[in-house]
């Protein structure tokens, strides 16, 4: 999950944009007759800034083996199911990082 969340180009630019201080994001409608909306953002919270510099050490780093420690127990502050390091579906994983990252917002 977190390597194809790491080659997810949109989702990297937009963590790295609001870890920015007063960062505003642009957002452009499909529809013609909509003007595009500017957003600005709040500071991220801890689990956000954890998946930013995850991903932003699996993109940089040369050392070849990355261990996401901080983000998973950003995780398990959000969801305790993740505590004790039991057995998981990845698509649930995907879930509580998602939700937590959308609470935080």
């Amino acid at each position: 999950v977190l390597q194809n969340l790491s080659q997810t180009p949109v989702l990297r630019e937009l963590l790295k944009e609001a870890k920015m201080p007063d960062a505003a994001v642009k957002i452009d409608s499909p529809e013609l007759f909509m003007e595009p909306q500017l957003i600005k953002l709040d500071q991220p919270g801890p689990l956000t800034l954890a998946m930013y510099q995850f991903l932003t050490e699996m993109q940089e780093t040369k050392k070849g083996v990355v261990t996401p420690k901080e983000l998973f127990a950003q995780v398990c502050k959000k969801a305790i199911r993740f505590k004790g390091y039991q057995q998981q579906d990845s698509h649930e994983l995907l879930r509580y990082l998602l939700d937590g990252m959308r609470a935080e917002e």
